[in-house]
């Protein structure tokens, strides 16, 4: 299983209040959430009207899956606002839980 995450930061130079950034923001991540099944939501910059960080998480069964949905979601939102910045960083886990220093194991 391999988890991957992307910070991706945008600006917005149409946006001139912070509804209309939320706006924006609302229709991207709606998008990326019916299209891709991913997780999404805005995660810094607020109180900034022009700016957005919005973080995205994907669960794949390999590291190449998961590096290759980042990669397209990261295209899809270029296509609907101008990205500025981009960190990503992906983390596999061996098939079997409970192996290794700081596994734990939760019983339902």
């Amino acid at each position: 299983m391999t988890i991957g995450i992307a910070r991706v930061t945008l600006f917005l130079p149409a946006s001139h209040s912070l509804k209309e950034k939320r706006m924006v923001l609302r229709r991207v991540k709606s998008k990326v959430r019916e299209r891709f099944n991913a997780a999404i939501a805005e995660v810094g910059d607020n109180d900034l009207w022009q700016r957005a960080a919005l973080g995205i998480s994907v669960v794949g069964s390999d590291r190449a899956f998961a590096e290759s949905a980042l990669d397209e979601i990261v295209r899809f939102v270029r296509d609907h606002a101008e990205v500025t910045h981009i960190e990503h960083e992906l983390q596999t886990f061996s098939q079997e839980f409970g192996v290794g220093a700081g596994a734990h194991h939760w019983e339902g």
